[in-house]
């Protein structure tokens, strides 16, 4: 079905990859519309390419357009020299596959993956000529639905959202699109058809829900305005992964992608306890795809693509119980087709240093450690499960196979951290380099050297962790924090094998506020994104003082939301939502982070966080045989 492009030949010339706006790349589908029920546009608030990486739209989009009644097409944030364009020559915002504008569609979903995305949201939703605000829309406008990790909090975004989609998108969309065609043809109101969506379990209306406030500023209540409508809105989650919809013909760009390969989805979930990471507790409980089946996604997804890398997809690829077998099944078949495969996520061991020696071009890339902090101390108090010798044998392991560049990735700011942490750092990539000169002898190293990355993150605390309770560090202190760490790392012996990155405290300092904001927040982005503010993930574009004048003229005091340290009993924002982890759970955790006790792993013993409420995965594992 041929159809005209959106824009013109001398507009799409005088622009930067026109190829992200023209759609009909490989695999995209093109349905009539005259054909179908319902239209549904899935944008990735942010660049084509970024957007166009990311799994989640690619296995939603799939399973819609396997629906003979849904047209699902792409919309992404058009880059800053197109948005600069459409708004000079009145031109609407448009999806990819018939270019048709976003706002005659029945569904705008965001997947909203950073919290620096927000005002991105606001960008499509203008562009597209759709009212920003919720309450103002009429049935002429999409109805707007966010899902995504960052709907686990979605209040500082609630107005300008209908409802939002909590969990794994692929159990509860086709009751969804039911219940529309149903309002359309009956005559529901808008208002309506939004109560009837806040019956289906996942989903959040947030119009529906009224928040009283304290004095002191935090939460006195949040309760549903109608009887019908549930108190507490707990997360939607595949119990059997294997028979759930997967793409094996994704959507393959004209142009170079951030992950341009195939990605083949092993697990979700993790059964490592980490207390900062966000992604362990929102996906528990592990759950594993049956290997012979992903043998079969393997081979067809690469057909059907023409892609030269496959990569393994999960939290903690280690964990997957059947990776030799899936691995052996995939260096066979893809040495015959000249395919690479990429192991993201590998724990570091004798294991994991073989598997990459086989499947690794003889040309080793580096290899990526994650300790996160600089002393044992440290990791227990955040539960990482790794200790220094586990770093230093892995690195041993790896010199002799012939590595020689080594990544590692820190926090900094996390609770309880002293100086001494800070400085076991650089303390840390001192021993790497020494395990080198000591296991690699002069004459073997071929003129080469041990290259060391020393990267550092601020820490940011999110909700449905035990860190959810912890003040955040001052942007001051992370740049103190920074500073003392390059000193660390510069009076170390081996400091000229050791380079230091870190990352920008201003940005880290805005995640934090927007994680775990309110709905107070909702003004101060909207004015935000009135004032310029689009592309805050781009440090280049990121207007950090424009914000903290936004937050003075609205009266909010962005620290409230930072350094403040919580009460054990206080109500947060989130507290509406269930992610199946109790927050009894999440407090007894807290409170071993501050003793510095570590925890078991989901297959060592159950330490009853209540995620066994699904009944699947790693909970109905039998733990004797583990």
């Amino acid at each position: 079905m041929n159809y005209n492009l959106a824009l013109s030949d001398e507009i799409l010339l005088s622009i930067e990859k026109p190829e992200r706006y023209i759609g009909n790349e490989v695999n995209s589908v093109i349905k009539d519309k005259s054909q179908v029920d319902i239209r549904f546009a899935m944008c990735f608030p942010d660049v084509y390419e970024i957007g166009m990486s990311h799994l989640g739209i690619q296995i939603l989009y799939g399973m819609f357009n396997s629906f003979d009644d849904v047209w699902c097409e792409r919309v992404y944030s058009p880059w800053t020299d197109m948005d600069k364009l459409l708004r000079e020559k009145d031109i609407p915002l448009f999806a990819l596959e018939s270019q048709d504008p976003v706002r005659d569609f029945d569904f705008l979903g965001f997947t909203i993956q950073y919290e620096m995305c927000y005002t991105n949201i606001l960008q499509v939703l203008d562009l597209s000529k759709i009212p920003l605000l919720s309450k103002d829309r009429t049935w002429d406008d999409p109805i707007v639905v966010g899902g995504g990790p960052c709907t686990y909090n979605p209040e500082p975004i609630t107005d300008f959202f209908d409802f939002f989609y909590i969990g794994e998108g692929e159990t509860r969309y086709r009751e969804i699109f039911e219940l529309y065609k149903k309002a359309k043809k009956e005559g529901y109101s808008r208002q309506e058809f939004l109560r009837e969506v806040s019956h289906i379990p996942g989903m959040y209306v947030p119009s529906l829900y009224d928040v009283k406030y304290k004095e002191d500023g935090t939460i006195l209540s949040m309760d549903p305005i109608y009887e019908d409508v549930p108190k507490t809105v707990y997360k939607e989650m595949c119990r059997d992964l294997s028979n759930e919809f997967y793409p094996t013909k994704p959507v393959v760009p004209y142009i170079k992608i951030t992950q341009d390969r195939v990605v083949l989805e092993v697990m979700r979930g993790c059964i490592r306890g980490c207390r900062f990471c966000q992604a362990g507790q929102l996906y528990k409980p592990l759950r594993e795809k049956d290997v012979e089946h992903l043998k079969k996604l393997a081979i067809e997804s690469l057909k059907n693509t023409g892609y030269e890398e496959i990569s393994l997809s999960s939290l903690s690829s280690s964990d997957y119980s059947k990776l030799p077998e899936l691995l052996d099944f995939l260096i066979d078949e893809c040495n015959d087709k000249k395919v690479n495969i990429s192991l993201p996520s590998l724990r570091i061991d004798a294991f994991s240093l073989d598997v990459m020696s086989k499947v690794q071009d003889v040309k080793k890339s580096s290899l990526t450690f994650a300790p996160e902090a600089g002393t044992q101390r440290m990791r227990n108090v955040i539960n990482k499960g790794l200790t220094e010798e586990d770093i230093l044998r892995g690195s041993h392991e790896a010199f002799l196979g012939g590595w020689n560049k080594v990544k590692l990735y820190f926090m900094l700011g996390l609770p309880t951290e002293t100086d001494e942490d800070i400085l076991g750092i650089g303390d840390i990539a001192n021993k790497v380099a020494v395990e080198y000169f000591e296991t690699v002898p002069k004459e073997k190293r071929n003129g080469r050297t041990i290259d060391i990355v020393a990267s550092t993150s601020f820490f940011v605390p999110k909700p449905f962790t035990p860190f959810q309770w912890a003040p955040m560090n001052t942007k001051e202190e992370f740049l103190e924090k920074a500073n003392k760490t390059r000193k660390g790392i510069m009076s170390q012996l081996n400091q000229k094998h050791i380079k230091y990155n870190w990352h920008e405290a201003d940005a880290s300092m805005m995640e934090g506020i927007l994680a775990r904001g309110d709905r107070k927040l909702n003004e101060v982005i909207l004015k935000a994104y009135q004032r310029g503010c689009i592309y805050d993930a781009w440090g280049e574009y990121f207007k950090f003082d424009v914000w903290m004048d936004i937050f003075k003229e609205c009266g909010v005091d962005p620290f409230f939301y930072t350094t403040r340290e919580r009460t054990e009993d206080e109500i947060f924002p989130w507290d509406i939502l269930n992610c199946g982890v109790t927050k009894t759970f999440l407090l007894r955790e807290w409170k071993n982070a501050l003793e510095g006790k570590p925890s078991t792993n989901c297959r060592q013993s159950c330490l009853g966080c209540g995620a066994t409420s699904y009944k699947v995965g790693v909970c109905m594992e039998d733990r004797n045989n583990a």
